[in-house]
């Protein structure tokens, strides 16, 4: 009996080591448009988790989509996310300096908010499209320019679970649209970030209060602006450097703010935050 079963056994180890080896994070280019522009995503997500699962919105800071965003993607994938990181600019502005990324933040930063507001929303309507996302538990974060990017898509009333603002601008031109705001909200933010000043983080205070949001504003010691991003250096007087432990932090405080928004009231499913 033993001898007849072990050919068996050895089958379905091999069956199983062979699909650990195949199932890791897939990513692919998504194009798509907006108006006349033709806008370039990255998805992300894990063959090894089955069935439907959250999607989350991931939207660049000022330099456009790069590395920093394909990484955020994979490490969400890794959790059981489905991510979509999408592009705000389009195919044909994708800037290479500093001096060229101003001008395009800037049209939509300090410009036209519904712009951006409807950028975001285009990407949030390919991020549905895709059949592992479960269209009940949807998320969206953002870093710097992001941040700003996906305040003003919870302002703008999407059916979203939640948004979270990695050291993102808090301004608005449409502070009463606050009441548009489904989602709850999660602000990660550098307690000493000069490119975001009190006056700003008080008025952002004020507008989530008078609505009535459900929101979250974590403050980080002596972290400033791209406290996430290893490419800002590590010279706080600039304005912009990395922080280690508050982009730990701000992680780890995004992991439990999601298991919290998608746990579903009948199963309690979602991925963990441990």
């Amino acid at each position: 009996m033993l001898r007849a079963t072990l050919p068996r056994l050895l089958s379905l180890v091999i069956v199983f080591l062979t699909t650990l080896a195949h199932a890791e994070v897939q990513t692919r280019s998504i194009e798509y448009t907006h108006g006349s522009d033709t806008l370039v995503g990255l998805l992300a997500w894990d063959d090894a988790v089955e069935g439907k699962r959250p999607g989350i919105l991931i939207c660049h800071q000022w330099m456009g989509l790069g590395e920093h965003e394909t990484d955020v993607a994979k490490r969400l994938a890794k959790l059981g996310y489905i991510a979509l990181a999408v592009d705000i600019y389009g195919k044909a502005n994708m800037p290479t300096s500093p001096a060229e990324a101003a001008p395009l933040a800037g049209k939509y930063r300090s410009g036209d908010r519904k712009a951006l507001r409807d950028r975001m929303t285009r990407g949030l309507e390919e991020l549905l499209k895709q059949d592992l996302v479960d269209p009940t538990r949807i998320a969206a974060i953002g870093y710097c320019f992001g941040g700003t990017a996906v305040l003003e898509l919870a302002r703008s009333g999407a059916d979203i679970r939640g948004v979270v603002s990695f050291h993102g601008g808090l301004s608005t031109e449409s502070p009463n649209d606050a009441r548009n705001i489904k989602a709850k909200v999660l602000v990660c933010h550098g307690a000493d970030d000069p490119h975001v000043p009190v006056p700003e983080v008080n008025a952002f205070l004020r507008e989530m209060a008078d609505a009535d949001v459900d929101y979250q504003f974590i403050a980080y010691g002596n972290a400033v602006h791209s406290f996430t991003h290893r490419s800002a250096g590590d010279d706080p007087s600039k304005g912009s450097a990395y922080h280690a432990d508050a982009d730990r932090r701000s992680w780890n405080h995004m992991r439990q703010f999601f298991a919290e928004i998608f746990t579903k009231p009948d199963d309690g499913a979602a991925p963990r935050a441990d």
